[in-house]
């Protein structure tokens, strides 16, 4: 197999992924005893220098700090929130981690503790910062942060989470008129814009704890419904997912 082009490789369990005992094994793989690098999982072969591992097709999400992730509230518990984040255990957002209505900078109190429900409840759909580890492996979010908010005015997308590739930003505006987040943990939003998201001191926080949808056209619900559709035929044919191939898509169809 030529591991010095820009090609993507898949490769099947038990499949020789190099002969050539120079590389080293990684995640996915394994060497018998002539030191052949076999593949263990069905998916992609990624090199780093001399390191080779295989990045499985269908795979629970494995989070990084840093990540911009979309998640679904499941539990709403003392000072904090559960959140489905396509892990294998529910991500922990807590109270502290989110930012006060009106951009107020003070410790959170009882008062705060008992209008959780009025930041986030069970259901909403939120865009979140990956900020930190626990010692049982699950993930601590945030969502201090104009771009952080509950999500709304559009539609969720499920992909597996290889396909969602790293981007400068995870956030983008689409020349159709519509926003597009795309979650590294595999979920997707697509929404028409927000209105009072200038990302400046001025943010209008009512608009990011909000449960009502705004008005939205016939043809803006046909460019999400659109979007949408061309998010999942890109995930059925196990291609990799970021803005520019979307776009293409969108005008290809």
């Amino acid at each position: 197999m030529d591991l010095d082009g820009e090609e993507t490789h898949l490769v099947n369990p038990g499949e020789t992924v190099t002969t050539d005992q120079q590389f080293m094994r990684g995640h996915g793989t394994y060497t018998d005893r002539e030191g052949t690098v076999i593949s263990s999982v069905a998916g992609a072969v990624e090199r780093v220098n001399k390191l080779l591992s295989v990045k499985a097709l269908k795979a629970r999400y494995t989070p990084e700090i840093g990540d911009i992730v979309v998640g679904r509230i499941t539990e709403v518990t003392t000072k904090r929130w559960k959140v489905d984040v396509n892990a294998r255990q529910d991500a922990i957002l807590l109270l502290s981690s989110v930012s006060l209505p009106g951009g107020v900078q003070r410790r959170k109190n009882e008062s705060d503790e008992l209008q959780m429900r009025q930041f986030f409840a069970e259901g909403d759909v939120l865009v979140a910062e990956v900020q930190s580890f626990y010692t049982d492996g699950a993930m601590g979010l945030h969502t201090r942060g104009f771009k952080f908010c509950k999500l709304r005015n559009g539609s969720f997308v499920c992909v597996p989470p290889v396909l969602v590739q790293r981007c400068k930003s995870q956030f983008h505006s689409l020349p159709c008129g519509i926003d597009l987040i795309l979650g590294l943990n595999g979920f997707i939003w697509v929404n028409r814009k927000l209105e009072g998201l200038s990302g400046t001191d001025e943010t209008d926080t009512t608009v990011v704890y909000s449960n009502e949808n705004d008005p939205i056209t016939l043809e803006e619900r046909e460019n999400i419904a659109r979007v949408s559709n061309c998010i999942s035929a890109l995930a059925k044919q196990y291609m990799y997912i970021n803005d520019t191939i979307i776009i293409y898509t969108y005008e290809g169809k």
